[in-house]
């Protein structure tokens, strides 16, 4: 028997569950596949919006909010702060949950925060080809990467400068929105 023949490999309905999973047929270990949770920031200084132009695919050479795949034992918190220095070098403080977004299609949750640069100094990681502080009136619209990150900066907008508010959701239109980019 080899490494490949070992494992969870048969997908079937566990006793006791109500979809398929990826089962191992000699020890009925199951493997739950789960969403991703992404977790990302809309960070500021002063009336400046930080975005990062992606370096990676997908959406190579786009412009993007701080974001990523959070990782195993990190608050979500910590998770986006981690984002924003990987990919901008940006000192921030985490202020609050502003949206919360489901994308089906892809399996993932996103979860966005507002932040608060600690200063503007920010620089492009590894990840990104440059960053820059953009006024709101002056944002790269059509070159935003994902349909999220074009509602994060709405949502931010809709609250920007309020205490208390309760986090955002996706937007209505389904999947229709996420095609067109909007």
């Amino acid at each position: 028997m080899t490494e490949r023949d070992k494992g969870p490999r048969i997908r079937k309905v566990p006793a006791g569950d109500n979809r398929q999973r990826l089962v191992c047929p000699d020890c009925e270990y199951v493997a739950y596949e789960n969403p991703k949770v992404v977790v990302g920031v809309v960070a500021t200084w002063e009336d400046k919006l930080l975005l990062c132009k992606r370096a990676i695919e997908p959406r190579l050479g786009y412009w993007t909010l701080p974001a990523g795949f959070m990782e195993m034992g990190e608050s979500p918190e910590e998770g986006a702060a981690r984002e924003a220095w990987e990919e901008a070098y940006a000192k921030l403080e985490i202020i609050d949950l502003l949206a919360v977004y489901s994308l089906r299609h892809i399996s993932q949750l996103q979860l966005f925060y507002r932040a608060r640069l600690l200063s503007p100094d920010v620089s492009a990681g590894p990840e990104s080809e440059e960053v820059g502080l953009f006024t709101f009136d002056r944002l790269p619209a059509t070159d935003l990467a994902f349909p999220s990150v074009h509602w994060a900066i709405d949502h931010f907008q809709q609250v920007r400068g309020a205490d208390a508010f309760a986090p955002f959701g996706n937007p209505s239109g389904g999947i229709a929105d996420l095609r067109r980019g909007r």
